[in-house]
């Protein structure tokens, strides 16, 4: 145009405008606006339009109200189509201002514009997506009020969120208000009517949908039949989930993720070990196999006592990088902690803090068994429980030194340890017990004293598992005099008689090759502990008589 002196008009640039835009470069089509100034031709009404309508369409709201607003600066007015937004209804959308959306749908009568049917459809359909769901259905019935008829995909919005909300009643009745509309349902509206039954455990009614579908001439989908399949699993129906199965293997492109996993966890309900590997191996050797289908194999294998495969599928999963949240680490976890494999428990906890993973409740409930499990004595499990209940400083941090030390991870629990014991917060008695069991787990005896001694500076008394702790450690350094001088004050009735701290005695007099000591500590064990048993009795038959007494 240029070298054939032919001028670029507003139009022209309006188109330049439009097909930059569309392309995604934003930028380039500001670009253009600019060079259209330059040449002294104003931007008109439509120039800006197609400006708005690329801000709105990539979500940026504040752009997109920037231009309408420039469209009056300059001295426009806004015309149909600029009022129409859904443009600017749609940036809102993007932005997730659904308020400000509805709150610019009220308003525009204030702009001399009536909002038309595409513009009920527009905001019906974005207000469902986002689960406002009531607001969505009184628009629907104003809408139908003004003698206006909402699209299929509008009353698929509504049905598709009352069934997704579990609100089925709603649903259906949206469904019915369809109909009497004249606005045939399609396989979208189906499918939505049948997930929605299929998740709340309703066979038959997702049946009679289903059939109500095929009976308009509506042919089946895989999205449609793998809802369907749900419901057939979650009743336990073998022979139904076969049929539905069978139907899509005959669809083109054949079956789903969803649907393999599906029958995996059908199988797996049932039992049926063999089924349900022949469906996983199928799905792995396609490469379709996700972290669901592991899990619920490896659940399997460990439920039925097939513990080596359980651990098989769990390494697999690893290795595939398929542990990416807290749910799925803390299935493998259960899964090591049921075969005994302490120390990759413990590893696998140490993986998921590495990416940035916090260990949730139920990590710490498998590591607690773990600690049970391992030896760690209960009393020092019960103390871990409890101050984490309670929300204390480092009750967290505590209890993952304790997993690391017990499995013998001495590097990482050492320095684990400084980031609480090294704080300036106060801390509880619990975490200088696992400070301490730390250090004499690792050898680090001296630290382990001194942190005994901090402990006692801090006007914090010795409780039992200070004692068990500090047993371990006078063992270990071969100090038979300290593990003595806390036996003479169980055996004195200084602190009361515990089995854990017995053991822990007995231990320590054996790693220093005292088993003379060890052997009478184990003797007045059983005698402290048989007279419990017998008072226990007594009290009980006490008791009794008394109330055969009265």
């Amino acid at each position: 145009m240029a070298k054939n002196g032919v001028s670029p008009t507003n139009n022209t640039y309006s188109m330049l405008v439009d097909v930059y835009g569309k392309a995604g470069l934003v930028r380039e089509a500001l670009l253009w606006i600019k060079h259209m100034e330059e040449k002294g031709i104003s931007p008109d009404t439509k120039t800006y339009n197609i400006l708005l309508s690329l801000y709105a369409n990539s979500g940026n709201t504040d752009a997109a109200l920037c231009c309408y607003r420039r469209i009056r600066d300059v001295g426009l007015f806004p015309d149909d189509v600029t009022h129409k937004y859904n443009v600017l209804i749609k940036a809102y959308g993007k932005g997730k201002l659904y308020d400000k959306a509805v709150s610019l749908f009220r308003g525009m009568k204030n702009h001399g514009t009536w909002p038309d049917g595409c513009t009920y459809n527009s905001l019906i359909q974005m207000l469902s997506g986002a689960d406002l769901v009531d607001q969505a259905r009184d628009l629907m019935v104003e809408m139908q009020g003004m003698a206006f008829k909402p699209h299929c995909q509008t009353f698929s919005a509504v049905i598709a969120c009352y069934a997704r909300l579990s609100q089925l009643s709603d649903a259906v009745s949206v469904y019915q208000e369809m109909l009497r509309a004249g606005v045939k349902p399609n396989e979208v509206v189906y499918g939505s009517l049948i997930n929605g039954f299929a998740e709340y455990g309703s066979l038959e009614e997702a049946l009679r949908y289903f059939n109500i579908m095929e009976e308009c001439g509506l042919s089946a989908n895989l999205v449609v039949l793998t809802s369907l399949l749900k419901s057939y699993c979650k009743v336990g129906n073998l022979e139904g989930v076969k049929a539905i199965y069978e139907r899509m293997q005959n669809l083109e492109g054949g079956l789903d993720l969803v649907a393999c996993n599906s029958m995996i966890s059908l199988f797996a309900d049932l039992g049926l070990v063999s089924e349900a590997k022949m469906a996983f191996e199928n799905l792995r050797e396609m490469g379709w196999a996700d972290g669901i289908s592991y899990v619920t194999m490896m659940f399997l294998y460990k439920d039925v006592g097939r513990i080596d495969e359980a651990i098989e599928i769990a390494e697999e999963m690893r290795l595939l990088g398929l542990l990416r949240d807290c749910v799925s680490y803390n299935k493998v976890l259960v899964c090591y902690a049921t075969h005994g494999q302490l120390y990759e428990c413990g590893e696998l906890i140490h993986d998921m803090i590495s990416k940035k993973l916090l260990p949730n409740d139920g990590t710490f409930k498998v590591l607690f068994t773990v600690l049970k499990k391992g030896g760690f004595p209960i009393e020092a499990v019960v103390q871990l429980e409890s101050s984490l209940k309670e929300g204390k400083p480092y009750a967290r941090q505590a209890a993952i030194t304790a997993l690391y030390s017990l499995v013998g991870m001495h590097d990482l629990a050492l320095k684990s340890v400084q980031t609480f014991i090294e704080s300036e917060v106060d801390l509880d008695s619990f975490a200088y017990n696992v400070a301490i069991y730390a250090y004499g787990s690792a050898g680090e005896i001296n630290k382990a004293l001194n942190t005994y001694m901090k402990m006692q500076d801090k006007h914090l008394e010795p409780d039992i598992v200070t004692q068990i702790n500090m047993v371990g450690c006078y063992g270990k350094a071969g100090m038979v005099e300290g593990v003595k001088r806390i036996f003479t004050q169980l055996r004195g009735g200084e602190i009361k008689p515990c089995k854990s701290l017995f053991k822990a005695i007995i231990d320590g007099y054996k790693v220093c090759n005292r088993k003379d000591l060890a052997e009478l500590v184990s003797q007045e064990m059983k005698i402290t502990f048989n007279l419990e048993e017998n008072n226990e009795v007594e009290s009980k038959i006490e008791s009794e008589n008394g109330s055969d007494c009265d």
